[in-house]
């Protein structure tokens, strides 16, 4: 407020910095004629002024309520815990930045998700959409390229036509993890793939049978077992994996809640983890570090991923081609107390097992 009572407008704007209205008002909204320079002296002294634009006015000049659409599918395996906190602190603490805000929904479904999505556009209630845990083949990602709906993804998917994405690298950690293992001297390595579906499960199994290659150890498909994302899941897979007649002396698996299960798995057999059985997981869920031994895994800063895809989705809204905003990250091993040098071959944890 420039007086009591009353409201700065952009009038009050221009005339202080000597500037017109027009540049001001493109300044504000990020027109790409505007200098940097120029844009950040406007912003300052909107701020110092407590300008503040009116956000139905500003919706009817630029066509933009700068608002981004989040919806997460709570069908989902964990609801997208336990990460959710930081995720939206980080979208929403880069959004605030750039005086953008978050419009989140739920959906109960992947149609119901794309339903939602369609509506909240319709609506102007958001300019474009961040898409969490895409899958090789999205439906929502099909719908807002249709509707040339602007989104960015949070992961990959197979057909990356007019896609932009944040995503963490777990190919490489998979890839990673392998290595590590093999150098300490496991030579029977097995894998729990994560979700069906879902891109990241495709990428970590490619990751898992690269680093095998890498190492010089031959893919047994025997090694593989099913799918799991979440605690039962879990044990069964390795309970599968540990019941072959040349069972895995290590075991890597895609996601930290069928880690989870692997730790019973284990010890329903009378092995130790980290022993007889060693456990290298992805995620960096809390529970890992409260686990005995803890849970050696790859961890991802979840917050800072929010906000690379606030910002990215953002600079998308504004027109930047989808092929420039694409970024991958890397997650951060914790090397803890799951996995260790080999203790016993193959064929030796075979004949415990049978104990």
């Amino acid at each position: 407020m420039n007086a009591i009572g009353k409201r700065t407008t952009i009038d009050d704007l221009a005339r202080s910095l000597g500037l017109t209205k027009s540049t001001v008002s493109r300044a504000l909204n990020d027109y790409p004629d505007i200098s940097e320079k120029t844009r950040l002296r406007v912003r300052n002294a909107a701020t110092a002024l407590s300008y503040r634009p009116l956000s139905h006015a500003q919706a009817i000049k630029t066509g933009r309520v700068r608002s981004i659409g989040l919806v997460l599918q709570v069908s989902e395996h964990d609801g997208h815990r336990p990460f959710l906190a930081d995720f939206l602190a980080g979208i929403t603490e880069a959004s605030a930045a750039q005086d953008w805000t978050l419009t989140l929904a739920t959906a109960n479904s992947t149609s119901d998700a794309v339903r939602l999505l369609e509506k909240l556009s319709q609506e102007r209630k958001a300019d474009g959409f961040i898409l969490p845990r895409t899958y090789s083949e999205d439906l929502r990602i099909d719908a807002l390229r249709a509707a040339h709906i602007p989104f960015v993804l949070y992961g990959r998917t197979d057909n990356i036509a007019d896609c932009a994405w944040y995503d963490i690298a777990g190919e490489a950690a998979m890839f990673e993890a392998v290595e590590t293992l093999y150098n300490l001297g496991h030579r029977r390595i097995g894998f729990v793939p994560g979700g069906a579906g879902y891109h990241y499960a495709k990428l970590r199994l490619q990751g898992y049978r690269d680093g095998l290659a890498a190492v010089g150890l031959d893919f047994d498909d025997q090694l593989i077992s099913a799918n799991a994302v979440d605690k039962p899941q879990g044990f069964i897979a390795v309970s599968q994996l540990l019941a072959l007649k040349q069972p895995p002396t290590a075991i890597v698996c895609s996601v930290d809640h069928a880690a989870l299960g692997a730790y019973d798995a284990i010890r329903s057999l009378g092995l130790k983890v980290g022993h007889e059985v060693s456990l290298i997981s992805y995620d960096g869920i809390p529970e890992g570090a409260v686990l005995s031994p803890e849970l050696s895994t790859y961890s991802v800063d979840t917050n800072l991923a929010g906000a690379r895809l606030a910002e990215l989705l953002i600079r998308r809204v504004r027109g930047e081609p989808p092929q420039e905003l694409r970024e991958i990250g890397k997650a951060r091993f914790l090397d803890r107390g799951s996995h260790g040098p080999v203790l016993l071959s193959s064929a030796d944890l075979a004949t415990q097992i049978a104990r």
